[in-house]
């Protein structure tokens, strides 16, 4: 009987003495990334961070991904990183303008020709510097600015000149002046919505139309809906990447060093990845009887030439912002 109680009780030190070890290398962590899409690069950008975060911490930090709207709606989704109950997060940019009025730089037409552009604009060292101080007395952080894709407008109609836009009622991003301003110069009324609840507005025509990037008009199969797509000039679906501040720093410097690392190490996808992956929606897209518009040169200059004065007025208006479009623009004419 002594006997086997001395064995339990042997038995009951080693166990505890495992436990007793195992925080070095259990989790510690969670890490809750939510986005709107699916299967695109943002989704293949959260992945490849899940992969170098939870190999390099040992485990301590869980990354879990939630795409197509899981944990919400994108004004909801936002408002939970501030709060610090979602970590990170990505969004179409107007949806964090609500929260930072300094994010709308990035919605100006013709800042950024294309993709690439703005690419080479966002990595310019004194550019990424003025980003990183975007949202911080919220208690937020870029950890990627999330060039995504060209601008497109889906239609029921079809838009294919500027005398088009007249009196279409049209989904925008968030309902900031950058987002609304340049659109009602062109005869537009701005509907501000949620990805997730467009959808429906297509489908019942309570929009006549909406923008959003190629990818999540093909993955969620609009073509079903509606099919001329046409490319806005020179204007660029930015969707950063947002982060909780307070939670990166609670990681401790070690961790909060591999999360930083490998978000910036990912950011490679943005490149080769997503611009085969555009062409592949595209080419998707006009197999599924959708059309894809390019206004005509004179159109597009036009174009730019009724919402440039707007959307200089619109980042006039505060002397920050006034400072960070400056900033951009002048980047932006170094790497043309």
């Amino acid at each position: 009987m002594h006997a086997t109680i001395r064995r339990l009780a042997a038995i009951g030190l080693m166990t505890t003495g495992m436990f007793a070890a195992a925080p070095a290398s259990a989790q510690q962590f969670t890490m809750k990334m939510s986005l709107p899409t699916i299967n695109d690069v943002v989704h293949e950008y959260f992945k490849a961070i899940k992969a170098g975060v939870e190999q390099r911490s040992g485990g301590r930090i869980a990354v879990q991904i939630y795409p197509a709207n899981q944990l919400g709606q994108l004004p909801v989704v936002v408002e939970g990183v501030a709060l610090g109950t979602i970590e990170a997060a990505a969004s179409a940019n107007g949806f964090w303008v609500s929260l930072e009025p300094r994010f709308q730089v990035f919605d100006a037409p013709g800042l950024f020709d294309n993709v690439l552009h703005g690419i080479k604009v966002t990595n310019d060292p004194a550019i990424r510097a003025r980003m990183a101080t975007f949202g911080v007395d919220k208690g937020v952080e870029i950890i990627s600015p999330g060039i995504y894709s060209p601008m497109m407008l889906l239609t029921h109609k079809g838009v294919r000149s500027i005398a088009d836009f007249q009196g279409q009622k049209v989904r925008t991003q968030g309902g900031a002046p950058i987002q609304v301003e340049p659109f009602k110069k062109l005869g537009v009324i701005p509907v501000s919505l949620p990805l997730g609840e467009a959808l429906p507005a297509m489908q019942n025509k309570t929009i006549d139309g909406m923008i959003a990037g190629v990818a999540p008009f093909t993955a969620f199969k609009y073509y079903d809906i509606a099919k001329p797509l046409t490319f806005l000039p020179a204007t660029t679906l930015v969707a950063p990447i947002v982060a909780n501040r307070q939670f990166l720093k609670s990681l401790g410097p070690e961790l909060e060093k591999i999360v930083r690392e490998e978000a910036a190490k990912a950011e490679v996808l943005y490149t080769d990845w997503n611009m085969n992956s555009i062409k592949t929606y595209e080419d998707t897209w006009r197999k599924n009887g959708g059309e894809i518009v390019t206004l005509p040169p004179a159109e597009a200059a036009r174009y730019l030439e009724i919402v440039g004065p707007v959307t200089a007025q619109v980042l006039s208006a505060n002397p920050k912002t006034k400072e960070d479009y400056a900033a951009f623009l002048a980047a932006a004419k170094k790497y043309r």
